[in-house]
């Protein structure tokens, strides 16, 4: 039977790609395994690469500020990265790296069956919004397969550009409205013979 803490075993021992041969620690991810939102993030750094855990850095430092500031600790939310090792000197995680790990983010994906996505990020923005840019889609949620999805900055792009602080910080104050609004349509909403599975419906 597949659960987290399987999923989390084999990433631990994962060799699929060549990321594993310069790890300390793989970063399965953390979190409640019914948590309503999800985070997703790009890959591990120098801190989550010693730790093991996500998001533990001065990004991650950031991040909890952001969650606070919409209401959530970070035991309330999942966080995870695309790719569960660190790229060498965090350079940006390679096509066939993301590839590789994107079955075990998947099945994350598949068992915690969030309500809300948030990606972090323009490598985990792909994965939903293929083609977009993340300065025009921040802040902007989408109903995919289900689920509404909302592509976010990297909490690191305001360490490395500070004028992306009070965006970002917006962005995450909005939060609390869009997983209410996901709610709130979850409750209305009764399955038609119409419906389609990849139906993307724009909410903000």
């Amino acid at each position: 039977m597949d659960d987290l803490s399987k999923v989390a075993s084999e990433v631990r021992a994962c060799t699929l790609c060549g990321l594993s041969a310069g790890r300390k620690n793989a970063v399965p991810g953390e979190g409640p395994s019914r948590a309503e939102v999800m985070l997703i993030g790009e890959g591990p750094g120098f801190h989550e690469d010693q730790q093991g855990r996500p998001f533990v850095g001065p990004s991650g430092q950031f991040l909890t500020e952001l969650l606070a500031s919409a209401g959530y600790k970070r035991e309330d939310v999942f966080i995870t990265n695309v790719v569960k090792c660190r790229p060498p000197g965090n350079r940006d995680p390679l096509p066939e790296e993301i590839q590789a790990c994107s079955h075990y983010l998947d099945r994350q994906i598949a068992l915690i069956n969030p309500k809300v996505i948030v990606t972090l990020g323009r490598f985990s923005m792909a994965k939903w919004f293929p083609g977009q840019k993340i300065s025009v889609v921040h802040g902007k949620a989408k109903r995919i397969d289900g689920r509404v999805v909302v592509a976010m900055f990297h909490p690191a792009a305001a360490l490395h550009q500070q004028s992306l602080r009070s965006l970002i910080e917006e962005d995450f104050r909005r939060l609390p409205e869009i997983v209410e609004s996901a709610l709130a349509e979850e409750a209305r909403a009764t399955p038609k013979p119409s419906d389609s599975a990849g139906e993307q419906l724009s909410l903000f």
